[in-house]
């Protein structure tokens, strides 16, 4: 029996597994601890379930996830939309050499996912997907690379991309706070300011205005339309395989610049993240349910031997290069629990590395200037041509 849901449908399921997740990441600790993120515990937790109907013979489930790209589309956009120079300026030379070690590490972890996949004799683009893709990029660039690769020919590259991003979602952190500890420990590290508890309590929640959101939607809109449309021409042009939604995010980041000179209140980032939050959630919910868990299977053993590989490389390359390069002082130490969180996952994993670390030793006001700002929105900058200059080189 083959059961089949329209687009409507579709997205109403995606949703209601997003809330599925959210529920069991309060409920469960070992998920907030990892913080693995509401919509992959729902989508996987229903391509589970469809994996098991189809292989019982009990059903197939046919999704239509036509929508899936718009959403994907629109989340990249307000990534763009949030990278200030402004930012940047702040973060003075520390941020440059963080973000030129986020660029190395990109480089990297491609060079070991695309050198084990042709040690393992399977195709490089998949060892790619276990690269950069997966681990600087997280389950969203994992996603969008994924359909990318897949139409290169690739039919299981969406769900190694997404099996990886999760593996090394639970193992940035695990091994963020233990290698901090040891810097820590090893250079008798103490923090150089003081916590300041009178915080800024006020500007908690003022409400979104209409006119205000609809300017935001506005700006967004005008950067996808006019992104895909140039995106759409250079892929022409060149024959450069471009994902969709790249040109989108570059167009946004010069929207951003460029209003920000002439009027630095037209972009109000609370709408922005709001935008940001609900079509991420839905596009990785639409993703994650869809893919082909069966697919995965064969191509186990290799996904996990490179996984691994990257988690030990990150962990040397943080001790050994980016702490001294950071200053070998105890926010160079805190910047590192944070490089090694959204190195092998997302930038809610550093924060969370972070947290964990500052709560027990201290705090540190640079890491937490710098981190956000480059696992953010920057690293993209250096991560999306190295990822797309891979793809052209290996298609």
């Amino acid at each position: 029996m083959t059961l089949a849901l329209n687009q409507v449908s579709t997205i109403f399921l995606s949703v209601a597994l997003l809330v599925l997740g959210s529920f069991l990441v309060k409920k469960a600790s070992l998920l907030q601890r990892f913080c693995i993120p509401a919509p992959v515990v729902g989508g996987l937790l229903f391509a589970i379930v469809a994996t098991v109907l189809k292989a019982s013979g009990a059903a197939e489930i046919s999704l239509d996830t036509s929508l899936q790209s718009l959403f994907m589309l629109t989340f990249f956009t307000t990534v763009g939309l949030g990278a200030s120079f402004k930012l940047i300026k702040l973060g003075g030379k520390l941020l440059v050499i963080y973000w030129i070690a986020c660029g190395f590490l990109a480089l990297a972890q491609n060079v070991i996912g695309v050198s084990l996949a042709s040690l393992f004799g399977i195709h490089p683009l998949i060892g790619m997907m276990a690269g950069a893709v997966s681990m600087e990029g997280g389950h969203g660039a994992a996603t969008a690379f994924g359909q990318t690769v897949e139409d290169l020919g690739i039919p299981s590259a969406l769900a190694i991309g997404i099996a990886a991003a999760t593996f090394g979602l639970v193992a940035g952190g695990l091994v963020g706070g233990p290698t901090v500890k040891y810097l820590i420990a090893k250079h008798n590290l103490k923090p150089t300011e003081v916590e300041d508890t009178a915080k800024n309590v006020e500007e908690a929640a003022q409400p979104i205005a209409t006119n205000a959101f609809f300017t935001q939607v506005l700006l967004i809109t005008f950067c996808m339309a006019v992104g895909t449309y140039l995106g759409g021409l250079f892929s022409t042009a060149t024959g450069f395989v471009l994902p969709g939604y790249v040109g989108a995010m570059f167009v946004a980041v010069i929207v951003r610049n460029v209003v920000d000179k002439f009027k630095p209140d037209a972009i109000d980032m609370k709408s922005i993240n709001l935008i940001s939050d609900v079509t991420l959630g839905i596009f990785l919910s639409m993703a994650l349910m869809s893919i082909k868990l069966w697919e995965v299977a064969a191509l186990a053993l290799p996904m996990l031997v490179i996984v691994f590989v990257q988690v030990v490389f990150i962990v040397l390359f943080g001790i050994f290069v980016l702490f001294r390069l950071l200053g070998k002082n105890y926010d160079a130490a805190v910047m590192v629990a944070g490089f090694t969180g959204h190195g092998l996952g997302a930038t809610p994993n550093a924060m969370a590395n972070m947290a964990a670390v500052t709560e027990r030793f201290g705090p540190s006001r640079k890491a937490y200037l710098v981190v956000p700002i480059v696992g953010a929105f920057l690293i993209d900058v250096f991560a999306m041509p190295i990822i797309i200059t891979t793809i052209n080189l290996l298609k």
